[in-house]
């Protein structure tokens, strides 16, 4: 009995701890700088960058990869990241919302497909995706004297269609708060840019060669060591030990192998090294784009 009551508490304060997590998303946050530190080190998986050159080619040997074919009985989906992504890059250097938002559609399966734990994450990312649609669907019905407008109207052909007139049209309005939160997609979007970071590391670690011993890092490491850099520096320290629970609870490298259809690790590299470039070559663009605006540390 008494081994009964201790997990329950257990359960209890890991999902209360989770929830903190979750919360940490709506709180202040900073910039990329510095590092070192114990929840920010200097990684050398994250300052390598994939190469990007070629992107015809990027493409094509997607849909060559035995990884990137319909993957039976699952949600997420390879092939339906990639094409989104690829829908995503416009040709004047700019980011599409539709096919960005469809992007993160793809990963939140992708995220709940992990477990319990990281599925209270993807909710709170599921809420951005939500909002940054509502805003684009509010806008586009004040166009229109307030008729019924079908929700995709605004991200495809209003002033939330690309990251960029998203950007331009909300700071033009006075919609985006550089002292105070306010429920932009500027900032929303600065959210999600900052969680597609933490996805392309987690998938870049699972390419990593093994130690001098024939160790590969654990997904609870490698989940670890990504949130360090991408999101542990816009948090607090008591947050930062609550995410603890998330990297413990992920299943093992197997089940992420299984996530992209292959059957081995040989077989996983060349397929999530075609997603880390693509997921790349978005985030940069997203990056520019909030960078020249000087959104980067909206709080």
């Amino acid at each position: 009995m008494r081994r009964r009551n201790r997990v329950r508490v257990l359960v209890t304060a890991a999902i209360l701890a989770l929830m903190l997590l979750i919360s940490s998303f709506w709180l202040p946050q900073g910039g990329y700088e510095g590092c070192g530190s114990e929840w920010h080190p200097c990684l050398t998986f994250y300052q390598h960058q994939p190469e990007l050159n070629g992107d015809a080619a990027l493409w094509e040997e997607s849909g060559l990869n035995p990884a990137f074919r319909e993957c039976p009985g699952q949600l997420f989906q390879s092939s339906v990241l990639m094409r989104h992504l690829k829908a995503c890059l416009n040709e004047d250097g700019d980011v599409l919302m539709e096919p960005y938002l469809q992007s993160w559609d793809q990963l939140i399966h992708f995220m709940e497909s992990l477990g319990t734990m990281v599925g209270f994450f993807s909710h709170k990312v599921k809420e951005k995706v939500t909002l940054i649609r509502q805003l684009s669907t509010k806008q586009s019905a004040g166009e229109d004297h307030g008729k019924p407008i079908p929700e995709a109207h605004g991200h495809k052909h209003g002033v939330y269609r690309s990251v960029r007139s998203m950007v331009e049209a909300e700071l033009q309005q006075g919609l985006v708060g550089f002292t105070f939160r306010t429920e932009s997609g500027c900032r929303t979007l600065l959210r999600l840019h900052r969680s597609l970071l933490w996805v392309k590391l987690v998938l870049q670690g699972l390419t990593e060669d093994p130690d001098q011993n024939g160790v590969y890092k654990t997904p609870g490491e490698i989940g670890r060591e990504a949130y360090s850099v991408a999101l542990a520096p816009h948090h607090s320290w008591f947050l930062q030990r609550a995410a603890e629970l998330v990297f413990v609870a992920l299943p093992d490298r197997k089940y992420f192998l299984q996530l992209v259809c292959v059957n081995s690790q040989s077989e996983a590299v060349p397929a999530l090294r075609i997603i880390i470039r693509a997921l790349t070559r978005v985030h940069q663009r997203t990056q520019e784009i909030l960078e020249r605006h000087g959104l980067l540390l909206l709080p």
